[in-house]
């Protein structure tokens, strides 16, 4: 049998890509364009590998990861991304990720991240393996992703909602509470932040990388 695989990934190209990639090899089960399809799709198809990229729409990879894990562990989590900060491939190795391959390396290595995930080892592109050995991976003088992984995930959500533009009332209605609610999330999160309006929110989630630009 073969090795039954799910994409996750917001932009339709690269996921085109990725499926003419590996589908001679491989079983894909599904697809997914954003953080919660992904979760959904893991649950109702469970897939033996799911490909995930961090920065998604309406979830980021991050904590869609976390959730798949938690809800079935025997799914294998490899993360297709650009980010090659060291504290974004400690948090997805946190988050549960077998793997960790660059976008820019992903058909040359996809392949084998797959096969050795599923039999249980763990695969790092080998360009992050490089910088790791030469110590040349990015590492700014704060870490913001450590800031942003401190926040609550319902916290995490709320920024990634609001830095896709979506009103007050649409978060509301997502997440199923009160725009009262996401009204103090948005205030709480500026101040833990430290951060003054919703554009510098915003600005803030992007340039990080937190959700897809």
């Amino acid at each position: 049998m073969r090795i039954r695989v799910g994409i996750a990934e917001d932009h339709q190209l690269v996921l085109e890509g990725i499926r003419k990639v590996i589908e001679g090899e491989f079983e894909i089960v599904g697809t997914a364009t954003n953080g919660r399809e992904a979760i959904a799709m893991a649950s109702e198809q469970s897939p033996d590998v799911m490909l995930i990229d961090i920065a998604l729409p309406l979830l980021n990879g991050l904590d869609a990861a976390r959730q798949i894990k938690q809800a079935n562990s025997n799914i294998r989590i490899v993360f297709v991304t650009i980010q090659t900060n060291r504290d974004y491939v400690r948090e997805a190795f946190e988050a549960g990720a077998s793997g960790y391959v660059l976008k820019q390396s992903a058909s040359a290595e996809l392949f084998s991240a797959i096969n050795e995930v599923y039999h249980g080892r763990f695969f790092l592109s080998s360009v992050i393996s490089e910088r790791f050995l030469a110590g040349k991976l990015t590492v700014p003088e704060m870490n913001p992703l450590k800031l942003f992984t401190s926040l609550t995930p319902r916290q995490r959500e709320v920024l990634q909602l609001v830095a896709e533009g979506r009103s007050a009332k649409e978060i509301a209605a997502q997440l199923y509470i009160s725009v009262k609610t996401v009204e103090f999330h948005k205030k709480h999160l500026m101040e833990e932040l430290n951060l003054r309006t919703s554009a510098e929110l915003i600005r803030y989630a992007v340039e990080k990388g937190f959700v897809a630009q």
